[in-house]
C-alpha cells in the first residue's frame, strides 16, 4: 500500500479526522505505518482511546479502498496529501488542515500564492449577484485565484466571473466529486476543471452533500487563501461561518456593504463594524497585496517592466513620467476603458504602476 492510498482509508474511517491524523502522523510518522500500527500503539497518541484505535486496527471493515479508487480512476481525478508538493502551503498551516485533497483539474503555484474567497448568500439579489461577477471578474483578470463553494448564488457568480476573464478558479465541495451539488452546476465545475483550475474536496469519491460537510468546507475556502470576500450575507448565513473561519486562520476579511434595510445583507454589512475592510472595487482588494506579500527578497517599490507585453505594455506606456489620470490613458493607449481598467489593476498587483489620489497612475521604476 502506498502512502497516498493509506492516507485515502484514514480519510474515510470514522473519528479520524484531520486533528486526530495529524498527531498519529507526528507520533508514527506516516499513513502507513499508523495503519500498521497495533492498538496499545494507537491508544498512546493524545485523543486516541479504545474505540478510535479499534476502528483504525479493523480499517477494511470500514473503508473499501479497491471502490474508492476505481471511483476516483473512472472520474479522471487524483488525491494528493500534505505531503505532497501540490497541496496548498497555506492550507497546510491551519489548526485542521485535510487529510487528503481529491483534484479534478489541476491547481498551480499561482493558485497558492495570489488566492481570494469569495462567498455569500446562495439567495442573492441582483446587486450582489452583479458585484460578486464584478469582483470575481476584475480579480481573476488581475492574476487572483478565485476560490468558492460552487453553491448557487454568490459561489456560482464568482466562479463564473473567473472563467469568463480567462483567469484562475477553484471550486472547494461539500460533498465528494462523484456527487457534485447543485446539479445544474456540474457543466460549470467540468469548466473550471478543463482548463480554469481544479474541482476539489476532502471528502471520499460517493459523499453526499448535508449540513455537516458544508461548513467543514468553508475552512478550505479561506485557508487556502490570503484573504476572504464576504459580498452578502444575512445574519444566519453560512457565509458568516466562513468569515469566522477566516478570523480565526488570521485571514485579511472583506465586504460589500448592502442596503441597512434588508435582512440579508445584515451579516455582512455587520461583519464591516467589526472591522472587515469595506470594498467597493478590486481596488480596494489589490492594494492590500504589496503589503501582505512583501518579504525581505521582494522589494515593493519597483519592478523591470521586460515581461509587459500586449495591452499591458500599452497602458503602461500611456502614462507619463508624472501621475497621469485615467481618461489619458485610456485616450493615449487607444484601448476600451473596461480594458484598461483591467489592465490597470493586473499593472498594480504586478506591482508595476501605482495608483494615486483623483484616479491617477504613476509607474514605479
Amino acid at each position: 500500500m502506498t502512502e497516498t492510498e493509506a492516507a485515502i482509508v484514514l480519510n474515510m474511517l470514522p473519528q479520524v479526522g484531520p486533528v486526530r491524523f495529524g498527531r498519529l502522523l507526528e507520533r508514527l510518522g506516516s499513513a502507513t505505518s499508523i495503519l500498521s500500527a497495533t492498538g496499545s500503539s494507537l491508544r498512546t497518541v493524545e485523543g486516541i482511546g479504545q474505540e478510535v484505535s479499534s476502528v483504525i486496527t479493523s480499517w477494511r471493515d470500514h473503508a473499501d479502498l479497491d471502490t474508492e479508487l476505481n471511483l476516483v480512476g473512472k472520474a479522471g481525478a487524483r488525491v494528493i496529501t500534505r505531503q505532497d508538493q501540490a497541496y496548498p502551503p497555506l492550507l497546510r498551516e491551519i489548526h485542521d488542515p485535510p487529510i487528503v485533497l481529491y483534484v479534478l483539474g489541476n491547481i498551480e503555484e499561482r493558485d497558492h500564492r495570489h488566492g481570494i474567497g469569495i462567498v455569500g448568500t446562495r439567495k442573492a439579489s441582483h446587486y450582489a449577484a452583479e458585484a460578486a461577477k464584478k469582483l470575481g471578474y476584475q480579480l481573476a483578470y488581475a492574476g487572483l485565484t478565485i476560490y468558492s463553494g460552487l453553491a448557487r448564488g454568490i459561489d456560482t457568480a464568482a466562479h463564473q466571473a473567473a472563467v469568463a476573464a480567462n483567469g484562475r478558479t477553484i471550486a472547494v465541495l461539500g460533498s465528494g466529486l462523484s456527487s457534485i451539488y447543485p446539479e445544474e452546476n456540474v457543466p460549470l465545475a467540468e469548466k473550471i476543471a478543463s482548463g480554469h483550475g481544479a474541482v476539489i474536496s476532502e471528502f471520499p469519491m460517493a459523499t453526499t452533500p448535508t449540513r455537516q460537510t458544508f461548513p467543514k468546507r468553508n475552512r478550505i475556502i479561506s485557508g487556502c487563501s490570503f484573504g476572504l470576500l464576504v459580498v452578502e450575507a444575512g445574519l444566519n448565513s453560512g457565509a458568516l461561518i466562513s468569515a469566522r473561519e477566516a478570523g480565526e486562520q488570521g485571514r485579511s476579511l472583506y465586504a460589500v456593504p448592502g442596503r441597512i434595510d434588508q435582512p440579508g445583507t445584515l451579516g455582512s454589512n455587520r461583519l464591516i463594524q467589526q472591522g472587515a475592510k469595506l470594498v467597493i472595487d478590486a481596488g480596494d482588494i489589490l492594494s492590500d497585496l504589496p503589503m501582505i506579500f512583501a518579504t525581505p527578497q521582494e522589494p515593493t517599490k519597483s519592478r523591470p517592466r521586460a515581461n509587459l507585453s500586449g495591452e499591458d505594455l500599452l497602458v503602461y506606456e500611456a502614462i507619463g513620467d508624472d501621475p497621469t489620470d485615467i481618461d489619458t490613458i485610456i485616450t493615449r493607449s487607444g484601448l476600451p476603458p473596461a480594458t484598461v481598467s483591467s489592465r490597470l489593476l493586473a499593472l498594480e498587483l504586478g506591482r508595476h504602476v501605482k495608483a494615486a489620489p483623483g484616479s491617477r497612475f504613476i509607474k514605479l521604476m
